[in-house]
């Protein structure tokens, strides 16, 4: 990665050359932000995705739509994606213990960090991805950074839609939504999708071939009152029904499983948000009321096979998890309308509190019996455990103008947590720990069209604590901090977006989590132990284009260049200095054209790529490369649009997650075993707008 520094230097340097004096197009706000600044004030990189282009992807699921984000991958341990990576930054995945994100996920304001498996893209109007700590913002939960979806907001406007969807491998779905106004002050949206398939895999065992797969319902309700031209009052209330199947993992890494006992990922949430904005003399108040109550099942068949795949050998595991979370949180924050200090500087403060409260059952139960050398073992491992957190944080920005063109912004963010843990090994738990973190940026216009920024920013993240039998000094381990600096160019010419950035990172006492497989033969024996590393390190870029050829043509570019190791670390496990950090890939790559004819007829052809990368920490097997293909054609008319679409368009295999183990009985060799992404899919959409 060192050798590709100067043409990252030399392509941002072209960049700006460009942007100078080059003419604006419409301005674009970014919503996640405390102050919904608009972009290129904005001194980080940030993905802003509108609904024209999320439907042009023809993607279902937050999931699919992760090949266009640069330097965003995606852990594949559970039936949808739920375990994300920002620059190498997020969690591979969570079977016991305590709740405690990188990457930050919200829907509307809801917070489903850790358990985004209820993302579809249904009436999405926005996807922002901020990359980076969140450190003033987000705090503890957005060490690496944040994605946040927002649905179709009322806008007082009557219309309608139905989508009907069918597609290979059985796919189908219908979802409608409509909205208009209840009163002059009163509008409203409503909005619901179901979706199914078979998941692409074939139980050769049972003879079934929907053992993985795909039933997902969602349904969303938005009303908005606004009874004065300073007053502002929205609600929205969000279900969702996830009933996925789990039955990834093959033994020969095929599409075809032998598990007799497949599993589930399945999650049920509730979340409403409730917002008050009111504009005052000197400043504006908002309140962000959240709340959210999931109930999620995790089971997989632990040796992935049947007692016809190890006949004579006795060997049958399964692995099952009862997870209920409730979260409430409560966001205060001023505004300044007036600048202060001699009308220069826009202030912001704030207080966020939340309380999370989440139980978990697990079991893990199995045996084993070799008939050649007589030896038996059975397992069975229950725990119940219940965990509780209480988050107070205080906050502050100032946005100072130093001059015409160039802007100062600080912030800092002060918070606490305190946390209490029990579970039915006797293990109890109580940490309390106080985080700071924030940024200062200093950003300049070169033009109506072009900004330049820097950026130092630092996030945390709260330590915890191992459950089962870790070793004293290893019960508890320390909180993280990562410090940021990064440098960028965001430009909107007449034709043509460029936002590109170059990034250093540093992770202090960098949290690591790695697995022990405590005995041979018990596929479910693992430990999971998180320790601090010394110190991780990466440095990027990431450079997105889009480019309006003409009236009928268009094009984009994402490129996302990462070099993310751990500087040093010695583990219990493996000494891990110098070496690559997990589902970090070098590179990340997505391209796409679109044409669109005034008759109607449109067509978009769009690829991606991704590096290899290492699966885990715990080992140093790696993904191979591997690059997909989409493309989507079809024709709009008035009030309705038909596409056919293909993804995956050549049936390329490539692994999105792996590990690496002894599965198979007499002599447990070690064996890369790897969870396949989809194959190809094709399908036809109608959508229908009244």
């Amino acid at each position: 990665m060192p050798g590709r520094a100067p043409w990252r230097v030399a392509t941002i340097t072209l960049l700006l050359s460009a942007a100078v004096g080059a003419e604006s197009i419409d301005e674009i706000v970014v919503i996640s932000d405390l102050r919904q600044r608009p972009l290129n004030e904005i001194a980080s990189s940030i993905t802003l995705l509108d609904e024209q282009q999320i439907n042009e992807l023809a993607d279902q699921h937050f999931e699919e739509l992760i090949k266009s984000l640069p330097n965003v991958n995606w852990s594949g341990d559970g039936h949808r994606a739920r375990y994300l990576q920002i620059r190498g930054v997020g969690e591979l995945e969570q079977y016991q213990g305590a709740p405690n994100p990188s990457i930050g996920f919200l829907i509307d304001d809801i917070d489903f960090s850790g358990i985004g498996t209820v993302a579809g893209l249904f009436d999405i109007e926005r996807v922002e991805v901020l990359r980076g700590p969140q450190g003033t913002r987000y705090g503890a939960n957005a060490l690496g950074g944040l994605v946040y979806l927002r649905s179709t907001e009322p806008d007082g406007e009557t219309d309608a839609r139905v989508e009907l969807s069918a597609a290979s491998d059985d796919a189908l779905s219908i979802g409608a939504a409509a909205g208009g106004e209840l009163s002059s002050d009163v509008t409203f949206r409503i909005s619901g999708q179901h979706y199914e398939s078979n998941g692409f895999r074939d139980n050769a065992t049972l003879g079934r071939n929907d053992t993985n797969r795909r039933r997902e319902s969602s349904g969303r309700a938005k009303i908005r009152w606004t009874p004065s031209d300073k007053l502002e009052i929205a609600a929205t209330l969000m279900f969702a029904d996830i009933d996925n199947g789990y039955d990834a993992f093959a033994l020969d890494n095929s599409y075809t499983m032998l598990s007799d006992n497949p599993g589930t990922d399945a999650q049920q949430s509730l979340g409403a948000a409730f917002r008050v904005e009111w504009s005052g003399d000197s400043a504006d108040f908002l309140s962000i009321t959240t709340l959210a109550d999931s109930d999620i099942a995790f089971g997989f068949d632990a040796d992935w096979g049947s007692s016809e795949s190890w006949d004579p050998f006795v060997y049958d595991y399964t692995s099952a998890s009862e997870r209920e979370r409730q979260t409430l949180s409560q966001e205060f924050r001023l505004t300044s309308i007036d600048k202060i200090f001699d009308d220069t500087t826009d202030w912001l403060v704030g207080i966020y509190v939340s309380r999370l409260d989440e139980t978990l059952v697990s079991l893990n139960v199995g045996e084993y019996f070799d008939p050649f050398f007589p030896f038996g073992d059975t397992l069975f491992d229950p725990l119940d455990s219940d965990y509780e957190a209480t988050n107070v944080a205080v906050f502050g920005q100032l946005d100072v103008e130093l001059a015409p063109a160039t802007r100062l912004v600080a912030g800092l963010r002060a918070e606490h947590r305190s946390a209490d843990y029990v579970d039915s090994t006797g293990v109890k738990a109580s940490p309390s720990e106080s985080m700071l973190g924030g940024e200062l940026s200093l950003s300049h216009d070169l033009s109506d069209a072009a900004t330049v920024y820097g950026t130092l920013s630092a996030g945390f993240k709260a330590g915890g604590f191992n459950l089962g039998p870790a070793p004293a000094e290893l019960r508890e381990y320390d909180g993280e901090r990562l410090w940021n600096l990064e440098f960028g160019v965001k430009a909107a010419l007449q034709s043509l977006s460029i936002n590109a950035a170059l990034f250093y990172n540093r992770r202090e006492d960098q949290q690591v989590r790695t697995s022990v497989q405590l005995i041979p033969g018990d596929p479910a024996s693992f430990v999971f132990l998180t320790e601090n590393a010394a110190e991780g390190r990466s440095l990027g870029a990431e450079l997105e284009l889009n480019w309006a050829i003409s009236d009928r043509w268009q094009a984009f570019l994402s490129l996302g260049l990462l070099d993310a190791e751990f500087a040093s670390f010695d583990s219990v496990v493996s000494t891990l200095d110098g070496r690559g950090q997990a589902h970090a890939p070098d590179y990340t790559l997505a391209a796409g054209v679109s044409y669109r004819d005034p008759s109607g007829f449109f067509a978009s052809v769009n690829g991606s790529a991704v590096d290899a990368f290492y699966f885990d920490v715990s080992h140093d097997q790696k993904s191979d490369a591997y690059a997909l293909a989409d493309a989507r054609v079809g024709y709009e008319g008035d009030s309705w649009t038909l596409s056919l679409w293909v993804r995956n368009i050549t049936d390329e295999e490539y692994a999105v997650r792996g590990f690496f183990f002894g599965n198979e009985p007499p002599n447990f060799e070690p064996t890369l075993y790897t969870r396949l992404g989809d194959p190809r899919i094709v399908g036809m959409t109608i959508d229908w707008r009244f």
